[in-house]
């Protein structure tokens, strides 16, 4: 009976404890110039560029655009409509993450 319960508390943590703080994650526009290596090449994608660091993943834009951020395993960490410019997302957290913008799929390694 332990056992069952100490399996369920993991799963329904993992299934819900994760969706809740996912939640509060929340992009927020910056001004200052993004250094780094973009993961996608901007001639292709419309000019989107894709950066991945330090646990926050930053977008820049030359149109708006919707996004939506996944972990590897599938579940929506974070969707939202970005204005032109560049916009950040602070995940805080270690791991793969899937960034879908319109018909764009990439994958972010943080």
């Amino acid at each position: 009976m332990r056992r069952s319960l100490v399996i369920f508390v993991m799963l329904f943590s993992l299934l819900f404890g994760g969706y809740a703080s996912a939640q509060l994650l929340q992009w927020r526009e910056i001004q200052h110039k993004v250094q780094g290596r973009s993961l996608v090449d901007p001639a292709q994608t419309d000019g989107v560029e894709i950066f991945g660091k330090d646990g926050t993943i930053t977008i820049r834009t030359q149109r708006k655009i919707t996004v939506k951020v996944f972990t590897i395993l599938g579940q929506l960490v974070s969707q939202a409509s970005l204005n032109v410019g560049s916009s950040e997302l602070k995940v805080g957290l270690r791991g793969i993450f899937i960034v879908k913008i319109g018909n764009i799929t990439q994958k972010v390694a943080l």
